[in-house]
């Protein structure tokens, strides 16, 4: 008995093989994109971290604000358009009790600040441009962002730095930066200012028109 003969059948060409993949692609890509929610993804330790957060600071009564923190380009430049500068005084290093014990998570403070500028009359509809030369412990950690706790009229200023991820490191533990507040954060009033760090932290007070 001869042996069945396997059908005669080729395999498709690679050009229909090319077509049907992007016939396939194409749709889910736009599908995708169309109906994708808007905004990050649901995190859900940290969104309910943050969730706690800012309930306690409420609770506690402290407004939270967002400030711009970056390097500037011409420090200098900077102090000589600040007018006239408000008298920096030494102040006890960590967060005061009230915020330390509010915090959900402590933030990575600088350890000390070798200078800090600030203008001591500000215009409330301006912002408010702080200049300071921070020092950390070590080169593992880069600036990322800055946040203003206010309660009444004490306000407290922290530096954000966070963890540089693998075996990188900055280039110093020394930053020159500058913190910029929104115009219109503060009202027309005296307000103590503590600009917070692990060590030794600086104190001021500026007077808001």
């Amino acid at each position: 008995m001869s042996a069945r003969r396997a059908p005669n059948t080729k395999p498709w060409p690679m050009k229909w093989i090319v077509i049907a993949i992007i016939a396939v692609i194409i749709p889910y890509t736009w599908l995708t994109l169309h109906y994708r929610k808007p905004g990050p993804a649901y995190r859900p330790y940290e969104d309910g971290k943050e969730r706690a957060n800012v309930e306690r600071l409420l609770s506690a009564g402290y407004q939270r604000v967002t400030a711009l923190a970056q390097r500037p380009a011409d420090p200098q430049q900077l102090i000589r358009t600040m007018g006239v500068s408000a008298s920096i005084v030494d102040a006890p290093g960590g967060l005061p009790f009230g915020l330390a014990t509010t915090l959900v998570e402590a933030p990575l403070l600088s350890q000390s600040f070798a200078s800090v500028s600030a203008p001591r009359e500000i215009d409330a509809r301006r912002d408010y441009t702080i200049l300071l030369n921070c020092s950390l412990a070590n080169q593992k950690a880069q600036l990322g962002g800055s946040q203003l706790f206010i309660k009444g009229n004490t306000v407290v200023i922290v530096p954000q730095f966070e963890p540089i991820q693998g075996g990188l490191l900055a280039r110093s533990n020394e930053s020159v930066v500058t913190i910029t507040i929104p115009g219109g954060t503060f009202k027309p009033g005296r307000y103590t200012i503590t600009l917070a760090a692990s060590q030794h932290s600086k104190q001021w007070t500026v007077d808001v028109r």
